[in-house]
């Protein structure tokens, strides 16, 4: 498959230059038609044991294909509702207890901030904020928790990976928010060291909303308990209330995933496999950084960045930079609370994309 071939996939692209895949992924025809025939078969057939077994297998299949892009084991990935569902998950599974210490980048997304302020209000946990860069060096004696985005949501700059994972599995947890890094750029779970790393699934990988995974390293598993418990969890549903927990990560699973939402990921995933990742990665990196220098030549303030595919200027009334950009077609959004507006460059876009929107800007 080539990026013409990529591009053609997604219909939208046809009529808009579409740089917001940070918030909302292109939705690929060949993802509505899995999640279409999923329905039709739901109405056709009816939802009794034949439907429950073919749900199973639509989640084992987005679970593996998830864990392949974390380089993780499938035994080691649940599946949930979205990024925060993933956050919110392992730290009410954390035994934090009252004085305990979260530290975090500052800036980060509401997504990370709501499970930290439940944290905070709800269990007695303090939470400190400082800048992303010194995130390792400012660990102190009640530190359990070191949280940030892998890339920063507003700006693309990239967590301290190599300082994070020196800290080894006897320090704080390492809590890695995913939303903009999965499907973005590559991911490997055994080098980033970390504890526990959620992702999103209906931003860079091209799925539908209310999808999204879990990573648990194993050697955490066991002091991350699993406070939401259903049928998923237990190793034998039939063993009654004092059956025994799942060994695995699915035991953190989200109650249920409808069996349309994981044929649309799955499909959506395979038609992103098909470019290749490592094109895929390369591309949307290369795009990004040709983006950066086109607005650079025309004077606009570009925020700092890392290798990523988020590209953030300052302008002095974002909303209507967006607004302007959504007239000439142009799709990306501004960030609230800040002089930020954003576009997010996947493999799927192409060099017309980019010139119509720094047409648009400058």
């Amino acid at each position: 498959m080539d990026p013409t071939e990529l591009r053609a996939a997604f219909p939208l692209l046809a009529r808009v230059a579409y740089l917001n895949a940070g918030t909302d992924g292109p939705v690929a025809g060949v993802a509505v038609a899995a999640a279409v025939a999923e329905l039709e078969r739901e109405r056709d057939e009816g939802r009794t044991l034949p439907h429950f077994e073919r749900r199973h297998e639509l989640a084992s299949a987005q679970r593996e294909r998830y864990a392949a892009l974390l380089g993780a084991n499938a035994d080691d990935v649940a599946l949930t509702t979205s990024t925060t569902d993933g956050v919110a998950t392992a730290l009410a599974g954390l035994p934090l207890s009252p004085g305990d210490e979260i530290l975090c980048a500052e800036g980060e997304h509401p997504g990370l901030l709501g499970p930290l302020q439940a944290a905070r209000d709800l269990r007695g946990v303090e939470v400190r904020f400082v800048p992303l860069a010194r995130l390792a060096d400012s660990i102190g004696p009640r530190t359990r928790v070191v949280t940030c985005a892998h890339v920063a949501w507003r700006t693309g700059e990239l967590a301290p990976v190599e300082a994070l994972a020196s800290l080894g599995d006897d320090g704080p947890a390492v809590l890695y928010d995913g939303a903009q890094a999965v499907g973005a750029i590559p991911v490997d779970v055994d080098e980033l060291r970390c504890a526990v790393y959620a992702g999103s699934g209906q931003k860079w990988l091209c799925g539908p909303d209310g999808t999204g995974m879990l990573y648990v390293a194993p050697a955490w598993r066991s002091r991350i308990a699993v406070t939401r418990r259903g049928y998923q969890s237990f190793a034998d549903a039939g063993a009654g209330i004092d059956g025994a927990l799942r060994e695995e990560a699915c035991s953190y699973d989200t109650p249920a995933l409808p069996a349309e939402a994981s044929a649309f990921a799955v499909a959506a995933l395979e038609l992103l496999a098909g470019f290749g990742w490592d094109a895929l990665f390369a591309r949307a990196d290369e795009l990004a950084s040709e983006l950066t220098l086109r607005l650079a030549k025309r004077g606009i303030a570009v925020a700092q960045r890392g290798d990523s595919t988020l590209v953030s200027w300052h302008s002095a009334d974002p909303p209507a930079i967006k607004a302007r950009l959504a007239d000439a077609g142009v799709v990306i959004r501004d960030l609230p609370g800040t002089d930020l507006v954003r576009a997010s460059v996947g493999a799927w876009n192409n060099e017309d994309d980019l010139e119509r929107l720094a047409r648009a800007v400058g």
